[in-house]
C-alpha cells in the first residue's frame, strides 16, 4: 500500500510531537508558566535566583505594558536531574516538551541573544522562548537590556504571535518625507545613523554613505538611539530603552517601515494583534497592583512508568493481543530509557500485577519485563481496577505518584470507568492512553486530557503500525537528548506478487549507539538479510515466532554509512514491516532530530491545514534537507507533499530549519495520519549559523550628545551557513488530525493562491526587474492563472488602495508551477503622484476559479539618490558641509553678482548715450 500506509494514529487531545504549553490565564494572571533549565547547563544556584528576579520584574513591566491586564501568577522552574540539590519537589505534569522558556547554552557559542521559536502565522502562539545562562545572569544587559524587559518582548512573540518592529535584513527605508529612516516603531524614537567600527580599543565613527544600488544606507550603517528618550513605544522594537513601556498601537504605529510586524500582520500594530487575542477578550483591566509571582522549584527525577494492558475478551479480536505485545516488546527492548523504573499490570474483570517496578540498567531487566506480558485474552473489563493496581505498584517505591506515568492500552468499553475519574484527576499521575479499534471506551480520552497525557487511536487493520509508533513517542521523557531513541527507518508493505521488500538505512556520525532493528510479519517468518556499509552480513536476529517478530541489537556503536536490508516474504499475501532506531553516539554531540506536527489537531472544511517539520542539531537549524510528508486518510488514500523551507506559501521564514506546506486535498471526513521522512545528502545539507528571527533587539550602542557610546559588536560568522554535515535519514510521526464538514467529491475550489511574501525589485535605467516565488492555484500547490502587477508613488496608497493603482501589462507573463522562481521586467511609465521619490510595486495572483490572493509584500525602487544624513556636532564633521566655506561662498557670490550688475548698467548707459548722439536727441 506504499510508504507508511499502515499508520492510522489519532491524537485526540495533545498534538503528538508538538510542544504543548500548560499555561492558563486565571483572573488576569498567567498560571502554569514553565521555565526549564536544559540538562547541558552546569549547576548554579544563582541562576535560579536570577530567574526569579527576571520573572518578578517582568510581571510588573507586563502589567503596565498591557494597561493593567496581565501578570505572571504561578511559575515553575524545572531543574535538571544532574543538579545535586535534593530539596526540590518532583514535577507532576511538567516536562521539557511543556516548557514555555528554555534556559540553555547558546545556539552558537558566543551568541547569547534571546529569541522565540516562532514559525506560525500572525496572532498564533509560538513554540518556546530560548534564553542563555549568561543572559539570565545579567551579563548581556548592555546588549539586550534588562532580562525582565526582554522576557516581556519574547512573551509577546510566544503568547500573542506578534513580530519584531525592526528588520535586520531591511534596517532602513525611504519614508514619504523623502528621508531615509531606520526601521522602527514608533517613528518618534530619536537617534543617529552611523558606521561604527572598532579594532581592539580604537573605534572610528563616520557618517553613513548612500548605496548607489539600493539608494539606502550602506550595509555597515546602524541606527544608534539617543540614550535619553521620552517616547514610550514600542516594546517590540527596542525593549532596552528606559522610556519604553508600551506596545505600538493604531495611533502611533509606523505603517511605512518594512518591519516584520508590518509584513506578517498586514500592517497592524502589535497592540491591535494583542487586543484581538483570546487572552485580551476574556479579561478587563484591574485597579490593584498584582501580587508577586509564586515560584515552584521542580527537579527532574527518575522516570516511573507502569504499563496497564487490557487482556479482556475484546483483545481477542483482530489479532489485537499479539499486536499489542509486539509494540510493548519493542518499547521495553529499545525505546524506554535506561534508568527508568517500569512495572506491568494487566486487567480483565480484575487487575493483576505482573511485575513490580524494575529499574532498567541493562538488557537483563528488559528481558525480564518481557515475561510479564499477557498471553491470553478473555473475561470482562475493569479499567479502574487496572489503574488502581498501577497506583499500588508505584506507591511501593514512591509514596507519592506525582509525575509518574501510566500507559493504558485498552480495546473494550467499560461502563464503570467514570467511578475512578476523580481519583485519577487528584492523583498527580499522567495517564497516556492508546485505544485499539472502534469500541474502545471514549472516556480514556478525557482521562488523558485531565492529567496532561497523550491519547492515541489505532485501527484494527492487520498491517497497522499505530501501536508501535504510539509507544515509541512515550520513550522520551525528561532525559537528555542523547538518551532519546531516534527513528531512522519505519516502513510497512503488503506483499503479493513480489515477495521482496528492500531498502537502505543511513547511520550518520551523530547516532549509532543502541541501534535496534525490528521486523514483524503476519503469517510466516520472512527471510532477513542485513549488510553493514562495508558489505559484511549482519545476522543473528532473535526470532520470536509467538509474537511474529524478529529483532537485532547491534552492539557498541553501529558503523557510519549506508546499511542495506532485504526481506523476503514466505507467504502470499504477506505484510512485512521494518523499524530501525538508534541513540546518540556521543553524549557531548547532540544528534540530528526531526519533529513533525500539523498546525492544529482538528479542522473543518474548507479551513486549510499546515504541515510543519523542524530539523535541528541541538538548537541549530539544518538546511538543505529533502523533507517529505505522507498524509493518509482513513480509507488508505495517501497524499505526498514535499515540505519546503523557502519562506513562501505556508513557510513563514526562509532557512530557519522549519519545512512547511499547506494541506488541502481532503478526501473524506475522519482521521488522517502524518509521518515525515527527512533526508540529507553530504555537501548539500548545512547547519545554519545565521542569527535566528524573532529575537530581542541587539542594542549597538547609544547616542549621547552626538557621540557614540558603543557596545561590543554582535558576534558574526564569516559565512551564513556551514556545509559540514554528512548524509542522514530520520523519520518522525506527526500524529494525526480530524477533518469534518467534507462534502461529496469533487470538492469546490475554495482555496486562493497563497500570498507572495518575497517580492524584490531592482532598476536598470528605465526598466524595473522584479522576482518572487510562484504561488499555487490552491495556496502553494499547482499553478496560478495570472498575475496582476500594480505600481504607485505612495507605499500607503498602494497598500490601502491596490485596485486603484496603475496596472502593468502582464500579457507576456506566463505563470510557473508553485515554488519556482519567477521574474519579470517592465517599464513603469508615468505615475500620477507628483514629486514621487520611489516606485512601489505589489503583485496579486489569480487562479482558474478567479480567486485572488492577498496583495504581496511591497517592493520598491528609488527614483533619485537621497542626501546622506547630516552630521551634528563638531566631532563628526561632514566633508560636504563647512559653515566657513559656505559663508565665503555666499559673500563671494554676492560680490560677483554686484560686479556683473554694475558692468551691465554701465554698458547700457554708454549704448544709450551713443544712440542719443546719433539721433540728435
Amino acid at each position: 500500500m506504499g510508504f507508511f500506509s499502515s499508520v492510522l494514529l489519532l491524537v485526540l487531545h495533545l498534538l503528538q510531537g508538538s510542544r504543548t504549553s500548560l499555561v492558563q490565564l486565571n483572573a488576569n494572571g498567567y498560571e502554569g508558566v514553565l521555565i526549564a533549565i536544559d540538562p547541558a547547563v552546569p549547576e548554579d544556584e544563582t541562576l535560579i535566583t536570577e530567574i526569579k528576579d527576571m520573572v518578578t520584574t517582568a510581571s510588573t513591566f507586563l502589567f503596565e505594558a498591557t494597561e493593567k491586564r496581565f501578570f505572571f501568577k504561578n511559575v515553575s522552574i524545572l531543574i535538571p536531574e544532574s543538579w545535586k540539590n535534593t530539596q526540590y519537589k518532583r514535577p507532576k505534569h511538567e516536562s521539557y516538551k511543556h516548557a514555555d522558556v528554555i534556559v540553555a547554552p547558546p545556539t552558537v557559542p558566543g551568541r547569547d541573544e534571546p529569541y522565540t521559536k516562532q514559525f506560525t502565522a500572525c496572532g498564533e502562539k509560538a513554540e518556546y522562548i530560548h534564553f542563555t545562562p549568561d543572559f539570565v545572569l545579567g551579563k548581556k544587559q548592555n546588549e539586550f537590556g534588562p532580562p525582565g524587559r526582554a522576557l516581556v518582548h519574547e512573551w509577546a512573540h510566544l503568547r500573542w504571535g506578534v513580530f519584531d518592529e525592526y528588520n535586520d535584513d531591511e534596517p532602513f527605508y525611504m519614508a514619504k518625507s523623502k528621508k531615509i529612516e531606520a526601521t522602527r516603531c514608533s517613528i518618534d524614537i530619536t537617534g543617529i545613523n552611523r558606521v561604527y567600527k572598532c579594532q581592539e580599543n580604537n573605534c572610528v565613527t563616520r557618517t553613513c554613505r548612500v548605496d548607489a544600488n539600493t539608494k539606502l544606507y550602506e550595509k555597515d550603517c546602524q541606527f544608534f538611539p539617543d540614550k535619553h528618550q521620552t517616547e514610550k513605544t514600542s516594546i517590540m522594537f527596542m525593549q532596552g530603552i528606559d522610556s519604553i513601556t508600551r506596545f505600538c498601537n493604531e495611533k502611533n504605529h509606523n505603517r511605512e517601515a518594512p518591519s516584520l510586524q508590518n509584513k506578517k500582520c498586514d500592517s497592524r500594530s502589535t497592540w491591535e494583534v494583542i487586543s484581538n487575542s483570546e487572552d485580551f477578550k476574556g479579561t478587563v483591566p484591574i485597579a490593584a497592583p498584582p501580587p508577586p509571582p509564586v515560584f515552584s522549584l521542580l527537579k527532574i527525577s527518575e522516570r516511573i512508568v507502569c504499563l496497564v494492558l487490557d487482556k479482556s475478551e475484546s483483545m481477542g479480536n483482530h489479532n489485537r493481543l499479539n499486536r499489542m505485545n509486539q509494540a510493548v516488546k519493542y518499547f521495553l527492548l529499545q525505546t524506554i530509557e535506561n534508568g527508568s523504573w517500569v512495572g506491568v499490570v494487566d486487567f480483565d474483570t480484575t487487575a493483576h500485577i505482573k511485575s513490580k517496578l524494575i529499574q532498567i540498567k541493562s538488557n537483563n531487566e528488559r528481558r525480564k519485563l518481557l515475561e510479564s506480558l499477557p498471553t491470553e485474552a478473555s473475561g470482562g473489563i475493569s479499567i479502574c481496577s487496572g489503574i488502581e493496581s498501577a497506583f499500588q505498584v508505584i506507591k511501593e517505591i514512591y509514596p507519592q505518584v506525582d509525575g509518574s506515568e501510566i500507559i493504558l492500552v485498552v480495546a473494550g468499553e467499560d461502563k464503570n470507568i467514570r467511578n475512578c475519574m476523580d481519583r485519577v484527576k487528584q492523583s498527580g499521575a499522567i495517564i497516556h492512553s492508546i485505544a485499539l479499534g472502534p469500541n474502545a471506551d471514549p472516556a480514556v480520552t478525557e482521562m488523558s486530557a485531565v492529567t496532561g497525557g497523550m491519547h492515541f487511536y489505532t485501527t484494527d487493520q492487520s498491517e497497522s503500525r499505530g501501536l508501535t509508533d504510539a509507544l515509541w513517542t512515550f520513550g522520551s521523557g525528561n532525559t537528555n537528548s542523547s538518551q532519546h531513541s531516534l527513528q531512522l527507518e519505519s516502513k510497512g508493505l503488503m506483499l503479493s506478487s513480489n515477495p521482496w521488500m528492500n531498502g537502505t538505512v543511513t547511520i550518520d556520525s551523530t547516532v549509532g549507539k543502541d541501534t535496534f532493528c525490528l521486523v514483524t510479519w503476519d503469517k510466516q517468518p520472512p527471510g532477513i538479510s542485513l549488510w553493514d556499509p562495508s558489505g559484511t552480513p549482519r545476522g543473528n536476529f532473535t526470532v520470536d515466532e509467538d509474537s511474529k517478530m524478529a529483532y537485532l541489537s547491534i552492539p557498541g556503536t553501529a558503523k557510519v554509512g549506508v546499511w542495506t536490508y532485504s526481506l523476503q516474504a514466505k507467504a502470499n499475501p504477506e505484510t512485512l514491516t521494518i523499524t530501525v532506531n538508534s541513540r546518540a553516539a556521543n553524549s557531548a554531540v547532540p544528534p540530528i532530530t526531526v519533529n513533525a506536527k500539523m498546525n492544529k489537531d482538528t479542522s473543518s472544511f474548507p479551513s486549510p491545514m499546515i504541515v510543519y517539520a523542524e530539523i535541528l542539531q541541538g538548537y541549530i537549524p539544518i538546511l538543505g534537507a529533502s523533507v517529505t510528508a505522507f498524509i493518509e486518510s482513513d480509507n488508505g488514500e495517501t497524499e505526498v507533499l514535499e515540505l519546503l523551507d523557502n519562506g513562501a506559501g505556508a513557510d513563514s521564514f526562509k532557512n530557519d530549519g522549519v519545512y512547511s506546506r499547506y494541506f488541502t486535498t481532503y478526501q473524506e471526513n475522519g482521521k488522517y495520519s502524518l509521518k515525515v521522512q527527512a533526508a540529507g545528502k553530504a555537501k548539500t545539507v548545512m547547519r545554519s549559523l545565521r542569527h535566528l528571527p524573532n529575537r530581542g533587539t541587539y542594542i549597538p550602542g547609544w547616542a549621547v550628545s552626538g557621540e557614540i557610546e558603543g557596545n561590543p559588536p554582535r558576534p558574526e560568522s564569516d559565512e551564513d551557513t556551514q556545509t559540514d554535515l554528512e548524509s542522514f535519514t530520520r523519520i518522525a510521526s506527526g500524529g494525526a488530525f480530524v477533518i469534518s464538514n467534507v462534502s461529496k467529491l469533487p470538492l469546490p475550489d475554495l482555496y486562493p493562491p497563497s500570498q507572495i511574501t518575497d517580492l524584490e525589485a531592482t532598476s536598470d535605467e528605465d526598466e524595473i526587474k522584479i522576482t518572487w516565488t510562484a504561488p499555487g492555484d490552491d495556496f502553494d500547490v499547482g499553478t496560478v492563472e495570472q498575475y496582476i502587477i500594480r505600481i504607485s508613488g505612495s507605499l500607503l496608497d498602494l497598500r490601502d488602495n491596490f485596485d486603484d493603482a496603475l496596472q502593468i501589462n502582464t500579457s507576456a507573463l506566463l505563470p510557473s508551477e508553485a515554488n519556482t522562481k519567477e521574474s519579470f521586467a517592465f517599464k513603469p511609465g508615468n505615475l500620477s503622484e507628483e514629486n514621487a521619490t520611489h516606485i512601489f510595486i505589489a503583485i496579486q495572483s489569480v487562479d482558474k476559479s478567479n480567486l485572488t490572493s492577498k496583495v504581496s509584500n511591497i517592493a520598491q525602487v528609488a527614483l533619485f539618490t537621497p542626501e546622506a544624513d547630516p552630521s551634528p556636532g563638531k566631532s563628526h564633521p561632514n566633508p560636504r558641509i563647512n559653515i566657513s566655506a559656505l559663508v565665503l561662498l555666499v559673500v563671494g557670490s554676492v560680490a560677483v553678482v554686484s560686479a556683473i550688475l554694475s558692468a551691465t548698467i554701465c554698458i547700457l548707459k554708454k549704448k544709450r548715450n551713443a544712440i542719443r548722439s546719433k539721433t540728435g536727441f
